[in-house]
């Protein structure tokens, strides 16, 4: 699980998806990043439990799993952050 987080492209869209659920189309476009892509990186969160999935017509929604990984997230970040300031 924290290595899929551990990648910074994973992680980029794990951050993306903390404000609320996103489409693979809107995902790629805020990244820059081909769909196919994303969709990969995506399907690695989705097997990793960090992102969860729902459908709406043609397109499929991705959001973060659950509170739980949103916390697992927020402490990443806030450790990451630390980690670079100088002491």
């Amino acid at each position: 699980m924290l290595r899929a987080a551990g990648d910074p492209d994973r992680l980029a869209l794990l951050e993306l998806l903390d404000a609320g659920e996103l489409c693979v189309t809107d995902l790629a476009t805020l990244t820059g990043d081909a769909m196919p892509t994303v969709s990969q990186r995506l399907r690695q969160l989705k097997t990793e439990g960090l992102a969860s999935t729902r459908r709406d017509g043609k397109h499929v929604y991705y959001a973060l799993a659950d509170e739980h990984v949103r916390i697992l997230l927020h402490n990443i970040l806030h450790h990451a952050s630390e980690s670079v300031s100088p002491r």
